[in-house]
């Protein structure tokens, strides 16, 4: 190689040509030059030298063999020439010594070595010319002669120096020999950088072609595997297409092959949803949510050997003034009844008794109408239910309803016919009357223990007492006292002193004092505990009634308390059933006509309740017997109450607590027991034609029933005054209770809560103008049309018919 400074004006000048001749040759081989000081390069120089050696040849080989006679003469354009070598160059400053060390040698070997080194290089020839005069010296002072050396040059007539563009040359002279060391250490290190540089590239170059092929490996795996996902009883479809790491466009179109027709946020159930992702290639597990309650409520089943028998609980009912708290009074031999208001018993008490060693614990219900809600909770949290049915009164309203309460709890009925020593007393004739409704005495053949008493003389008692525990014990009644403490509050009222005080009956388990215990949306500790005769106890077992208090609020009669053993999540408990009593507001589903056959369908079911009320008993009996005849394989129909008389709230709350629809016929209900159904969802049913309700309710069982009409109320009239006029008829004078009167609404005509009469509305005036409307509080003439048989004191009930969507 040759040094890298090299410009095209030094070429030039070695061979004895001007630039504008190297230029030329640039350009015509490889490319024009910038200018005469450009830095030519390795294959430039070897082009330059090409071209020039070929345009260079010798004419004859004559004057290569010629003798060159003037060697002084040589000896000056050799000295130039040597003199206009690249050694000019920044690198090469060491050439002269280098040249005469070179001297020392030539005349130390001879000039055998001179020739030796002439033929190794061109260069070393050209310093030899220039120390001929010297050589000359020597051998004139020699003895001996010196051989003449001569010199053969083939490059014609040209002076250049040809060494500089051999790079064999370069290698093999001595001079350039340190150089061409450095050049190639230089190059090996800059060779082994490169080479280094390249294993690292390749090393980077491998190592992604390696995980790229892990990647691909992983995703081959994972289409292999399939892909587990979780799914809860609702999830929405972007949900689920997140879960299964699809596309929502994917899920809705598999949603679209099933036939279901969904939108990215519409919810889908469980089943919908594990269809899709089955279809999808997706492993469908069902996720289990583990709510509060499910943390902090222990209510896992019971083994057979932690159950110990447990006393029964047992409610009294009947009829106001039948001689329920009396019976009490002589079973605990306690005077409860004269500490009750008018003599009746107006709050549930609860009361243990010892019968021959076995416990028994009373719950005293009401028997007035008003009470009824408190009746229902009293039966449904009890085993066994006595019946006190006056011997000399029989089966009254409170009696029946109460016969119906126990049957829908689905307890076992203790008739105990009271007052046997009265005047006029006929326990056959109650035996009679109970017939009437399935409870056959066992004297007659039945299954129905009945027995006559005498609770002011004390008389049937005992064989009452043990009737109760032989039933009691056939029924096996067993608890586990062993764990956290669950039961039913009876009763609750706010105490000025204590705060809220609430009687509660523990069903299973030991409540302690001191336990931390939530009851609906209430959280408290248990600060006192005092049993039925008042005194302090410090633990209730199973079947034991409690009076506590220490609770934050006053919870709702009926409500399930339980024991707890984290109080921060209590009260974060009782905050998430706060936030849902709000948010359904009072919006538990009851059983309609409307959704009767999808609920056949779901097998939620499988007996129809209904209560019956019309305005005389034989209608109230043909309307019961129609609609049981309609009990199929899939439905039962039972008409669990009939009843003359309007709807009152009585109906409509054991319709609440049996899940029950009320059937109307002729009858109306009353504005309370309406209030009532609206806030308990109560389907309630008014017909005048018996063939219209068999029809309806038939349909509905066939899910055929889809009503395009409703009633719809606005507002209710009381008739003041009665006018009649000539060739127009009876004009009332009525007031607007409540509501609105439309001009040309439907119009029914109550007396005594009996529809009388149901038409249209003729006109409707306030003083002498007609009016569209008149609102609550206005008076008003009102004229029925085709009906003049009105009188004072009757109400009219206006309502329009409203499209169902």
């Amino acid at each position: 190689m040759i040094n890298s400074k090299y410009r095209i004006h030094e070429v030039a000048k070695d061979f004895n040509v001007t630039s504008k001749v190297i230029s030329q040759i640039l350009t015509d081989y490889i490319a024009p030059p910038k200018n005469h000081m450009q830095v030519l390069e390795n294959n430039e120089l070897d082009i330059i030298f090409e071209y020039m050696t070929q345009h260079n040849q010798v004419e004859s080989l004559e004057q290569v063999f010629k003798g060159n006679p003037k060697g002084k003469a040589e000896e000056k354009p050799a000295a130039k020439q040597a003199n206009n070598r690249p050694s000019d160059n920044r690198q090469n400053n060491s050439q002269p010594r280098r040249n005469d060390r070179n001297d020392r040698n030539d005349k130390r070997n001879g000039d055998k070595s001179v020739d030796r080194n002439s033929q190794r290089n061109g260069e070393k020839a050209t310093p030899t010319h220039t120390e001929q005069p010297k050589a000359e010296k020597n051998k004139v002072q020699a003895p001996r002669r010196v051989a003449e050396k001569r010199i053969v040059d083939t490059r014609g007539g040209a002076a250049v120096n040809i060494e500089k563009y051999n790079e064999k040359f370069e290698e093999m002279a001595g001079e350039k020999g340190g150089d061409n060391l450095k050049r190639s250490r230089k190059e090996k290190i800059n060779s082994r950088s490169k080479q280094r540089q390249n294993q690292q590239v390749a090393s980077v170059k491998r190592r992604q072609e390696e995980r790229d092929k892990m990647n691909r490996l992983q995703l081959e795996i994972a289409k292999k595997q399939q892909l587990k996902v979780e799914i809860p009883d609702e999830i929405s479809v972007g949900d689920l297409a997140a879960r299964m790491k699809k596309t929502a466009a994917e899920v809705i179109k598999q949603l679209f092959k099933l036939g279901v027709f969904a939108n990215v946020s519409e919810i889908i159930d469980y089943d919908t949803a594990a269809l899709v992702a089955m279809e999808l290639g997706c492993k469908v597990e069902k996720e289990v949510i583990v709510t509060v309650e499910e943390k902090l409520i222990d209510d896992h089943e019971d083994d057979e050997k932690d159950l110990v028998p447990r006393a029964p609980v047992v409610v009294v009912m009947g009829h106001v003034d039948h001689g329920k708290t009396s019976l009490l009074d002589c079973i605990r031999k306690a005077n409860v009844r004269s500490g009750e208001a008018g003599g009746i018993t107006q709050h549930i008490g609860a009361y243990t008794v010892e019968i021959n060693g076995s416990p028994i614990t009373f719950l005293d219900t009401p028997g007035h109408e008003a009470f009824t809600s408190m009746r229902a909770r009293g039966a449904m949290v009890t085993d066994i239910a006595i019946l006190v049915v006056a011997a000399d009164d029989g089966i009254m309203p409170q009696t029946v309803e109460s016969i119906n309460h126990a049957k829908a709890a689905g307890i076992p009925v203790v008739v105990a016919i009271n007052k046997i020593d009265a005047v006029g007393a006929n326990p056959e004739r109650i035996k009679q009357q109970l017939t009437e409704y399935d409870l056959v005495s066992e004297d007659w053949g039945g299954d129905t223990i009945v027995c006559p008493i005498s609770a002011k003389n004390n008389v049937g008692i005992d064989d009452l007492l043990e009737n109760l525990v032989v039933l009691a014990e056939v029924q096996e009644l067993k608890a586990n006292p062993n764990r956290a403490a669950k039961g039913t509050v009876i009763e609750a009222r706010l105490d000025k002193g204590r705060g809220p005080i609430m009687t509660v009956l523990v069903q299973n388990g030991t409540l302690r004092l001191g336990d931390i215990i939530i009851a609906g949306t209430a959280v408290g500790r248990v600060r006192t505990m005092v049993n039925d005769r008042g005194e302090r106890v410090e633990e209730a077992g199973p079947s034991m009634p409690v009076e506590i208090s220490g609770l934050s609020e006053v919870p709702s009669a009926g409500d399930t308390f339980n024991a707890v053993a984290d109080e921060r999540m209590a009260r974060e408990l009782a905050e998430e059933r706060k936030a849902q009593l709000m948010n359904s507001n009072n919006s538990n589903k009851k059983v309609s006509l409307e959704d009767l056959f999808s609920q056949i369908q779901a097998g939620e079911m499988k007996t129809l309740n209904i209560i019956v009320k019309a305005d005389v008993q034989g209608s109230a009996e043909a309307v019961k017997s129609s609609l049981e005849k309609l009990s199929n394989e899939e439905v039962k129909v039972k008409v669990i109450h009939s009843g003359v008389g309007a709807i009152n709230e009585s109906d409509v709350m054991l319709a609440s607590t049996s899940d029950a629809i009320v059937v109307g016929f002729n009858v109306r209900p009353d504005n309370v027991a309406r209030e009532v159904a609206n806030r308990s969802n109560v389907d309630m049913r008014m017909y005048r034609v018996i063939y219209d309700c068999i029809n309806e309710v038939e349909t509905a069982m066939k899910g055929m029933l889809s009503p395009k009409f409703r009633e719809a109320l606005i507002g209710h009239a009381e008739v003041r005054e009665t006018y009649k006029v000539s060739k127009v008829g009876t004009v009332c004078g009525c007031y607007c209770t409540d509501g609105k009167i439309q001009r040309g609404c439907s119009v029914r005509v109550l007396r005594d809560n009996i529809v009388v009469h149901e038409g249209e509305l003729a006109s409707l005036r306030r003083f002498k103008d007609d009016v569209k409307e008149v609102n609550a509080g206005y008076e008003c003439g009102m004229q029925i049309e085709k009906f003049n048989d009105i009188k004072v004191g009757d109400v009219i009930e206006c309502f329009v018919m409203e499209q169902i969507n």
